[in-house]
């Protein structure tokens, strides 16, 4: 077995031992309640020790919103990956659908998590303060669609935030409605209120 197998297999084993370990924690903070569960609780839920919970989350908060990191990087992906003549805010709005095919493809699930992390004043802090670092890597990547080598300047950050910003209210009014809403709808319409004319 070479090192770049041995390598993948380790961070498969190591995906799939998180993936997992969210499962448990997740059901538990929904069984219990977020404030009223503790790390330790998470770890027997889970059968490992605290300090096995502890490296693959380095906190209970880490083990709901875990996936919330890589988004931002997916987002700017997906924005890098439309096509160049694309106006940057029609970009913005199709490169979301990565964050938001979840919510299309396990819709009690995904509904389970949002009302979750909009119950929760710490999840929910812990949530934005995420997406808030997601404009940085959004920006750069509609700042290559006019120039590679140019650093964003200030309309790039506008929009990547105005972007994240209409993705929340999209999710929020979706949550409320439990599931209801077409959650494509809400992105198009709050998109739609802030598109040139």
């Amino acid at each position: 077995m070479t090192g770049a197998a041995r390598t993948s297999t380790r961070d498969i084993a190591r995906a799939a031992i998180r993936s997992e370990l969210a499962h448990v924690a997740f059901d538990l903070f929904r069984r219990e309640g977020f404030e009223k569960v503790t790390v330790n609780d998470l770890a027997a839920a889970a059968g490992v020790s605290r300090s096995t919970f502890l490296r693959y989350f380095g906190s209970k908060e880490d083990a709901v919103l875990g996936a919330v990191d890589a988004q931002g990087e997916q987002i700017a992906d997906a924005v890098r990956a439309r096509p160049a003549d694309e106006d940057d805010w029609t970009a913005l709005r199709r490169a979301l659908d990565i964050v938001i095919r979840p919510h299309r493809q396990d819709t009690d699930g995904a509904l389970a998590m949002s009302q979750l992390i909009m119950q929760t004043p710490a999840l929910c802090a812990r949530s934005q303060e995420k997406q808030n670092g997601w404009r940085p890597a959004i920006a750069q990547a509609l700042a290559e669609r006019d120039d590679p080598a140019r650093p964003p300047t200030l309309g790039p950050l506008v929009r990547a935030a105005a972007a994240v910003d209409c993705l929340n209210i999209a999710v929020n009014h979706w949550t409320a409605s439990d599931g209801r809403c077409d959650l494509d709808d809400l992105l198009d319409e709050a998109f739609a209120a802030l598109a040139p004319r």
